[in-house]
């Protein structure tokens, strides 16, 4: 009876341990067509920032999510946050485990979470970086900052780079201390296309937001092309990343790593990059950052003890 009972604990040990162990390994590597998949023994929760219409980014990243579940049995769940400021104030409160942030909220994350960014992808153009943009319509009078005084200005949120961050610090340097008192009104869309479209749709005068979603709207839009003019550039930063919490087990991280940089190579990882107007994924580190904290010091920015709250 004695011996029964001291038996039952190394079973469970037995039994538990394999299947942890092969937690980051592809679970069906020899399944045939049409067998049921193996459950996944790890499951991860990935932030989305607001970048574009909900629908629009739950669509792009779904094909990403399934490879790489595919390929290092991890299961991928995402998570789409309301607003960009959220996915700081939740990362926490909603257990997640890394977020594909943008390069202000990467920023905020390294100083107040410790992220660890491991990469980043590389846009069709070849570079894997972005720009901020500030956009009138072709045929409005504002050709300089001078003629923006009094004028409709929409950013996205608070907590971006090219939809906040960037146009703060270069009206500063042109010498706009009250951005309130300056321009006759200023509100947040929540989105880069919604940002765009509020100044196509005659909402605002002036629109701030990232190059790479103005790219792809204007495949999508002639009008984009055809009516609106960008007014100031900001430097490069870099991409939307995945960045991991600091204490997510290494082996984990490098799976996803390694899937994330290696698809390019791989026939199927080149059609689903293919689907997220991207052509590769390459690492990334804290060091990526420094433009982005560069920026924020000079639109007065603390990022450790920045509020972003909308108003």
């Amino acid at each position: 009876m004695k011996n029964k009972i001291f038996s039952y604990p190394i079973l469970i040990i037995i039994i538990i341990f394999p299947l942890w162990g092969c937690g980051i390994d592809k679970t069906d590597e020899n399944r045939t067509k049409g067998e049921k998949k193996s459950t996944y023994i790890i499951k991860l929760k990935i932030g989305l920032i607001p970048e574009q219409n909900v629908l629009n980014q739950k669509k792009r990243y779904k094909p990403l999510g399934k490879y790489i579940e595919e390929k290092t049995g991890i299961k991928i769940k995402f998570t789409i946050l309301p607003r960009y400021g959220n996915i700081i104030d939740n990362f926490n409160r909603l257990n997640l485990d890394g977020a594909f942030w943008g390069s202000f909220t990467g920023a905020m994350a390294i100083k107040k979470l410790g992220i660890e960014h491991i990469a980043r992808p590389v846009n069709i153009d070849g570079t894997s970086s972005y720009r901020g943009y500030i956009f009138v319509l072709k045929k409005s009078s504002v050709k300089s900052v001078k003629d923006m005084k009094n004028k409709v200005i929409a950013f996205v949120d608070r907590a971006t780079t090219a939809g906040y961050v960037f146009p703060i610090a270069y009206f500063k340097e042109q010498g706009i201390k009250n951005i309130k008192s300056y321009f006759k009104e200023s509100y947040f869309t929540g989105s880069h296309d919604a940002a765009i479209h509020a100044v196509l749709d005659g909402h605002a005068d002036i629109g701030c937001a990232k190059n790479t979603i103005f790219n792809i709207l204007q495949k999508k839009d002639k009008r984009i092309e055809k009516d609106l003019r960008i007014v100031a550039t900001s430097p490069d930063v870099p991409s939307n990343g995945l960045g991991l919490k600091k204490d997510l087990d290494p082996k984990i991280k490098k799976a996803l790593k390694d899937v994330l940089i290696s698809m390019d190579k791989d026939p199927e990882g080149a059609r689903v990059l293919n689907k997220f107007f991207v052509i590769k994924f390459i690492e990334t580190s804290e060091k990526d950052y420094k433009p982005v904290f560069d920026m924020a010091k000079k639109a007065g920015i603390n990022l450790k003890y920045y509020k972003y709250i909308n108003k």
